[in-house]
């Protein structure tokens, strides 16, 4: 970032107080309510990577009670109470998986606020907007997935999710590269000394089909070591179904923790992943809009499909050297695959009525190992509790035979697609070769100050070298290694006025080696970004917290799809998004839990030469709102029962840079209705879309549009041990 004197100053001191005084605003009210309060406070600020104890203390990446996280370990590596942490981080735990019956990331994820599914890359995987950004990537148990791959290979399964959680803002300080607008972290479940189990069954609308379980144990033959078992298996032919199989996915995923002694800890995850899908794109836009008079319109061929596979292994030990020292090592393993065969829109002729295609197929494979060591310390000094997080990690990242062929295919109409056409076979358009070799030094210092004041510094430098060619049919050179570093700094302020009540302000950075197929570039350089945030978290109750930010966030240099819809991407100049949000979790009374969330942004292009300043971001709506419930029954004839509803409002979206199209907003209804024979046995309904709303889910492009499901309803039973 250059410093740019005065002016900047201004304008971010501006920014800052207009910032801050959207918070208060959405919060004042509430906070004067609250200062009555007599509830005791939820925990006390516990700055250690040691696990809480007590009966049923909740700790960062454990299991959480209801629909309300108290902890977490994302944004700081150590087990952190949310309130006591300076950025926006919101959580949604294994309950709300349960009752909303989720089985797509993106379901889950929309109970967070201002995040939005930002497109299934034609059905094989899920990109998601947080904050106005787009982000292809996450974490799993806080190691981020293969950089140097820009999507995963598969769509996230959730058998093994205990929670997941949205870190907003950039995360760069602890994660080293990463998107500007946030960070998702996928939790898994852990082995118990318990025996403990659950199999579910499912079936649903459009023939959708599936069987999931966990199963938990300890290893009698050898003292404190469990192993969990978790896995998965589903058909979903969708109401999109022109392929003439099944959507298919199967996962597995064993673990195993091991405490050979009360200051080890030893944990091991494995999840392996295939999927079988048709590729498919969606709608096209016509005209400036995308027509939804038949979303099952299809363009494709019948002989479209995805294949592909993802593996990820973690090993994690941590040994307590004292009461005050934790050391930590943490290395993983990925690697996966994929090929496809498709046939893909390029353009509409003839005024509109005809659908230019081409052939399309692609083999890709990746590889990474990324290992993390770190070590926790508590000290005072000058008489200030200090809990100091010191790490190295090293990462080394590569994707190879990322091999595109293409020719052109035949046409067909934009109203009536008709199907048919043989495959024709392809010839080379690009071949691209990546690899990154990072190592990244991180320091951060939580500082408890007295009077309510608690300190966040922290500060990480990333370097190494950065492989990048893409062999074309005209381009063959072969370019030199690309030098990279980048200084990721953080700092923020937590003021507790009084107990219910706590306030945050902070700053932190972006730092991202580009992944994307440049046109005609070798060796793109790092993409940017920082943020301004304040916030706040009230607890209402004991038992319900409501949470708010407003923030503003730039991005520099930054890739998007070509305009000239070449295939590659091209480097842009600077987007900006600012925007306020609240999130609301807990329980409101015994047996009445609720997630909700809103969200305001204004996420726009501020410099630019490929396309227009001022131009929106593709899928991010001005206004979106959420909000789940259940209920259940407490006692009388009708206790054992669980009834439950929702309502997802997402505002108008453009669909590309360019603004040349837009999708209309929406409001969707859920509801669920839960019956408990016991407490080993469970049978529930969930319908989504109870209005059967035509609309667009997640707008990509011009030619990859996908439309939400209509009414759809999932029966479910469960078994547990």
């Amino acid at each position: 970032m250059v410093w740019d004197g005065g002016d900047t100053r201004r304008r971010r001191a501006e920014t800052t107080g207009c910032l801050l005084a959207s918070v208060v605003s959405l919060t004042a009210g509430l906070a004067s309510a609250a200062e009555a309060q007599t509830a005791p406070a939820a925990d006390e600020v516990v700055l250690s990577e040691l696990s809480v104890t007590g009966v049923s203390a909740e700790r960062a990446g454990g299991p959480v009670a209801g629909y309300r996280a108290a902890r977490s370990a994302t944004a700081t590596r150590t087990d952190t109470a949310l309130r006591d942490t300076p950025q926006s981080i919101q959580v949604v735990p294994r309950d709300v998986l349960v009752d909303q019956q989720d089985v797509r990331l993106a379901d889950a994820l929309q109970n967070v606020s201002n995040v939005q599914p930002g497109g299934t890359l034609q059905g094989r995987s899920e990109t998601f907007i947080i904050r106005g950004f787009a982000t292809q990537t996450y974490a799993i148990d806080g190691v981020l997935l293969n950089q140097a791959s820009n999507f995963y290979t598969v769509q996230r399964d959730l058998a093994d999710v205990e929670r997941i959680e949205v870190l907003k803002g950039p995360a760069s300080v602890l994660y080293g590269r990463g998107e500007p607008g946030g960070l998702i972290n996928v939790v898994t479940r852990q082995p118990t000394l318990v025996p403990s189990g659950d199999l579910s069954i499912q079936g649903g609308s459009f023939g959708f089909r599936r069987v999931q379980g966990s199963v938990s144990s300890p290893i009698p033959s050898v003292e404190g070591l469990a192993a969990r078992i978790s896995f998965a298996g589903q058909s979903d032919p969708t109401f999109r179904n022109y392929g003439g199989r099944d959507n298919s996915r199967t996962f597995v995923a064993p673990a195993f923790t091991w405490n050979p002694s009360p200051d080890t800890r030893v944990s091991f995850l494995g999840e392996f992943t295939r999927t079988d899908t048709q590729y498919d794109e969606g709608l096209i836009a016509r005209n400036g809009r995308v027509p939804l008079d038949d979303i099952g319109r299809y363009y494709g061929e019948p002989f479209s499909r995805y294949n592909g596979t993802a593996n990820f292994g973690l090993l994690r030990i941590e040994h307590d050297v004292n009461e005050n020292v934790t050391l930590r090592e943490v290395f993983s393993a990925q690697g996966g695959a994929f090929d496809l065969i498709a046939t893909r829109a390029t353009g509409l002729t003839n005024n509109n009525s005809i659908v230019a295609r081409r052939e399309t197929a692609v083999r890709s494979a990746y590889a990474s190992i990324d290992s993390q060591t770190e070590m926790v310390a508590k000290f005072d000094l000058f008489g200030l509790r200090n809990t100091v997080l010191v790490g190295f990690e090293y990462n080394n990242g590569y994707r190879h035979s990322y091999t595109t062929q293409s020719t052109g295919y035949p046409s067909v109409g934009f109203l009536n697609p008709t199907f048919g056409s043989a495959v024709v076979g392809t010839t080379l358009q690009g071949d691209l070769r990546q690899n990154n070799d990072l190592y990244g030094l991180y320091v951060q210092d939580q500082v408890d100050l007295g009077y309510g004041l608690q300190l966040l510094l922290g500060v990480r430098y990333d370097t190494g070298t950065q492989f990048y060619f893409n062999r074309t049919p005209t381009s063959r050179a072969v370019p030199p290694d690309q030098e990279l570093s980048g200084t990721s700094p953080r700092v923020g302020l937590v003021y507790r006025p009084f107990d219910p009540l706590t306030l945050y302000a902070s700053y932190t950075t972006s730092f991202k080696p580009q992944t994307a197929n440049v046109l005609n570039v070798s060796n793109p350089a790092p993409e940017t970004g920082d943020q301004i945030e304040v916030g706040s978290r009230l607890d209402l109750t004991p038992d319900l917290t409501l949470s708010a930010a407003a923030f503003r966030i730039t991005r520099q240099n930054v890739a998007a799809t070509d305009p000239a819809n070449t295939g590659f991407s091209v480097i842009t100049g600077e987007q900006r998004s600012q925007g306020v949000e609240a999130d609301l979790a807990g329980q409101i009374l015994p047996g009445w839990k609720v997630i909700g969330s809103i969200g305001q942004l204004d996420a726009r292009i501020t410099k630019d030469t490929t396309f227009t300043v001022g131009n929106r971001l593709v899928g991010v709506p001005s206004f979106s709102t959420s909000l789940w419930s259940t209920y259940q029954f407490q006692d009388g004839f009708l206790r054992g029962w669980t009834v439950g509803g929702g309502i997802t409002y997402v505002g108008r979206r453009t669909g590309d840079l360019n603004n040349s199209y837009s999708v209309g907003g929406y409001a969707r209804l859920d509801a669920a209705l839960f019956y408990d024979f016991d407490e080993h046995g469970r049978f529930s309904l969930n319908a989504r879309n109870l209005t059967d709303r035509r609309y667009i889910e997640q707008p990509f492009n011009q030619f990859n549009n996908a439309p939400g499901a209509p009414l759809s309803v999932l029966a479910t039973i469960t078994a547990k041990l």
